[in-house]
């Protein structure tokens, strides 16, 4: 029987003429004992596939039943996924090449597949082919030790992002003012909706700005006395301050803590004077009336942001609190498209006031409701705000249009038309009064601003007017204004 001490020297992948000179002077017995010595397990397999001789260069490899191997058919040695490599280096093992490397992977009594990379070369045409080994066992214990590693940083990722969803939401829904600012700078980096409130100004107006800003001149030196203080021992004595234009006085905590290698504060703002909210001035009874109302109800500032709200209008949006909406802008729930909210209000700010004016609202789950928007602005006020009254739409049957050319409204009107009229014609003329339908629906949204109508169809104004030019729609002669350069 053929053994790895009996080969003739194998050829490696193209060998250079210094390494056959070399190889010549080898025996088969050194050859083989070379082979074994070089890599960590090696087999000669017959022409049929059959195991004839191993050989384990690892004192390791034995309690993995490689001697049970012999006589065994070489592919009946490991997985089932596997088994197409093997195949591949067995028709692959040629003379004066060597195959290119491929992992299997070996079934063990230890119950942990041993992998193993082979190549092969076939020394003769008609000879046994000779298969190199390398143990991968290391290679495979450190891409587990990786893929553990990842995962337990992916755990701890989770773990860091739920606790900061949890910090953010009860930073946002904390009845108490808060803000967090830069130790070093004294700016604002965040601040919850409590504190929005009681400073009277929004979010983008309290951001980026001193902390000192925020009080009445007089207490700046106190307040730089207690960032000092902050500073230096990390304490700072509680002190009452009033707040810049007359929102009455508050009591001033400060903390001191460290996050994302930055030193920041942690200030409490206590009111001693309560501020009348923006909708004190309504009545008790006429307040509780407006929450009462069937119709939704909604007051924003001027940049559209939400001040309050009533239940009906909540419904709408698919929200359970007043909390949950104040401070939001309106335009993430009212309109169609941005346009809509944009003609709203810029009719309210041109005329003052809106009736009638017809488009959706669209929940924070996914409904969409067709309301219909009546509008009022009190731009003279302390603080200019928007009124509006939302009310749903009740549901009509689609109107039917007169003419010839009806737009066909289930598949048996279509089929009734086939026959009398081409398709091409058919198909025309749907298109045709779709288009016309699209554009007159989308004046009347706007107010018969063309502008605005143009872009909420995905027109230039240019495309808009040829339209309307086709369809008869509209006055577009040459005193048009908006087709004067």
């Amino acid at each position: 029987m053929l053994t790895l001490s009996s080969l003739a020297s194998p050829s490696p992948r193209r060998p250079s003429p210094a390494l056959h000179q070399a190889a010549g002077l080898l025996d088969g017995e050194a050859a083989g004992l070379l082979i074994a010595a070089t890599s960590d397990l090696s087999l000669v397999v017959d022409d049929h596939g059959i195991i004839r001789d191993t050989a384990a260069g690892q004192a390791d490899l034995d309690g993995h039943g490689i001697e049970s191997w012999l006589g065994r058919p070489w592919i009946d040695t490991v997985t089932v996924e596997s088994r197409p490599k093997i195949d591949a280096l067995l028709r692959d093992a040629a003379p004066g090449t060597m195959t290119r490397w491929r992992q299997v992977n070996h079934p063990s009594p230890t119950g942990t597949d041993l992998p193993i990379r082979y190549a092969t070369l076939r020394p003769r045409k008609e000879g046994p082919i000779i298969v190199i080994g390398q143990d991968l066992r290391t290679v495979a214990a450190l891409q587990r030790r990786l893929a553990e590693t990842q995962q337990a940083l992916e755990r701890d990722y989770d773990r860091l992002r739920s606790a900061e969803t949890r910090y953010k939401l009860l930073f946002q829904l904390s009845g108490e003012p808060v803000l967090v600012v830069d130790a070093g700078t004294r700016r604002v980096t965040e601040i919850n909706p409590a504190a929005m409130r009681l400073l009277g100004r929004p979010q983008k107006r309290v951001l980026g700005q001193d902390a000192a800003e925020l009080f009445d001149a007089g207490s700046l030196r106190e307040l730089q006395t207690l960032f000092a203080g902050l500073r230096v021992t990390g304490q700072a004595t509680d002190l009452v301050a009033p707040l810049a234009g007359g929102r009455g006085e508050v009591r001033v905590s400060a903390s001191l803590f460290r996050g994302d290698g930055a030193t920041s504060v942690l200030l409490r703002l206590a009111p001693l004077t309560r501020v009348a909210p923006e909708r004190a001035e309504f009545g008790g009874g006429a307040l509780d009336i407006i929450q009462r109302m069937p119709e939704g109800f909604v007051v924003t500032d001027a940049s559209r942001r939400i001040l309050t709200a009533n239940t009906a209008f909540l419904d709408l949006t698919q929200h359970a609190t007043e909390e949950q909406v104040r401070g939001q802008s309106l335009d993430g729930w009212l309109g169609r498209e941005e346009t809509d909210t944009l003609a709203l209000f810029a009719m309210l700010r041109d005329h003052g006031s809106v009736r009638h004016f017809p488009t959706v609202m669209r929940g924070q789950y996914g409904s969409v409701e067709e309301v219909e928007v009546a509008a009022v602005s009190a731009s003279h006020a302390d603080q200019p705000c928007f009124g509006l009254t939302i009310r749903a739409t009740p549901r009509r049957a689609a109107p039917v249009h007169a003419g010839s050319h009806d737009l066909p409204r289930s598949v048996e009107q279509m089929t009734e038309l086939v026959g009398r009229v081409s398709m091409k014609a058919l198909v025309r003329e749907t298109t045709d009064l779709i288009e016309k339908l699209c554009i007159e629906a989308a004046l009347r949204i706007t107010r018969d601003n063309r502008a605005s109508a143009a872009e909420m169809l995905g027109l230039s104004r240019q495309g808009l007017y040829a339209k309307m030019r086709r369809y008869g729609i509209g006055d577009l002669d040459g005193n048009d204004p908006e087709l004067t350069p």
